[in-house]
């Protein structure tokens, strides 16, 4: 199954600080709730892996991202990767970032293409989508907190430990609920021509 994303974050926040926190796996992935590195393989390629509880059932994927191109000029980057759940289904994409600046700070777009194989196919492409808008949320949210934090300490200084909810497996039960009545309020709102309540 073909899947494609795209999502954008603002951030009020100087361009440094916001591109050198996007292109540091270490930090971004400090951020994804139930995900973490394994290891660097070369100074492009690192090995991963995520947990995902969906109710009862908790699946598992492990693989490699690499940084197939970064312009640090053009505030440009790609990202290719592939993985393989405990199970037996496969993940494979690539994720472009394009950061512009704005009079309030930064502006980042997401676009994300991913092949899926397995379970998580159960789920269907709306359901997938709407989850993983959810998830976006989550990451832009510890994303904003690390940026600005990074942009107020000493240079060379430690970042603090993002906040303790995203070092856990990400918990896709509440998110499908929300997504679920989400897409009720949506349906309601074409039948009825997007009037206001």
């Amino acid at each position: 199954m073909a899947i494609e994303i795209i999502e954008k974050m603002k951030i009020e926040a100087p361009p440094g600080a916001a591109w050198n926190f996007i292109t540091d796996p270490e930090q971004v992935v400090a951020c994804m709730p139930g995900a973490e590195l394994v290891e660097q393989l070369d100074e492009k390629t690192y090995v991963g892996k995520v947990k995902v509880k969906l109710g009862a059932i908790t699946t598992a994927y492990k693989g490699q991202v690499v940084f197939a191109s970064v312009d640090d000029e053009n505030h440009t980057m790609r990202l290719t990767g592939e993985g393989r759940e405990t199970g037996g289904g496969t993940a494979k994409g690539s994720l472009d970032v394009h950061m512009t600046e704005s009079e309030s700070g930064v502006e980042m777009s997401f676009e994300v293409r991913v092949d899926l194989t397995g379970k998580v196919m159960q789920m269907g492409r709306g359901m997938i989508k709407g989850v993983s808008a959810q998830i976006f949320k989550q990451f832009a949210a510890a994303a904003r907190d690390q940026i600005t934090v990074a942009a107020e300490m000493p240079t060379g200084a430690p970042l603090p430990t993002p906040r303790p909810e995203t070092q856990e497996a990400l918990s896709v039960g509440g998110l499908v609920g929300r997504t679920l009545w989400q897409g009720i309020v949506d349906f309601f709102k074409k039948l009825f021509g997007g009037g206001s309540r």
